[in-house]
């Protein structure tokens, strides 16, 4: 009978995408690359999260690019298990929530980004 018989997943990940070594290390060089993103699946909050870092890298006079990431495996490479998030060059410094303009000010400046 086939009810007991193992899968080979050996390519698999606990949410069962097919996940390879080499998309695994893509995704660890990308974490290292400086700059902002925003970690999420482009759902409304996502939206609002990198609506609002943009206006604050207007009030900053920033002309820093932010990237909206919505591959899985590079969200994971993150530790990130919730989303919306947000990273200043390399480290999650918000999971979860939507940041307001000065809550994401307050982290630039604090980050040294300014």
């Amino acid at each position: 009978m086939g009810l007991f018989n193992k899968k080979d997943n050996k390519n698999k990940c606990c949410c069962s995408a097919d996940y390879n070594s080499e998309k695994m290390e893509q995704a660890e060089a990308t974490k290292a690359t400086p700059g902002i993103k925003v970690l999420g699946s482009g759902c409304a909050k996502c939206n609002a999260l990198e609506a609002a870092a943009k206006e604050a890298l207007a009030e900053l006079n920033m002309d820093t690019c932010i990237d909206h990431v919505t591959d899985y495996a590079q969200i994971a490479a993150y530790g990130v298990m919730s989303t919306p998030a947000l990273v200043v060059d390399g480290k999650v410094v918000s999971v979860g929530k939507i940041l307001k303009k000065n809550e994401i000010i307050a982290i630039l400046n604090k980050s040294g980004n300014k």
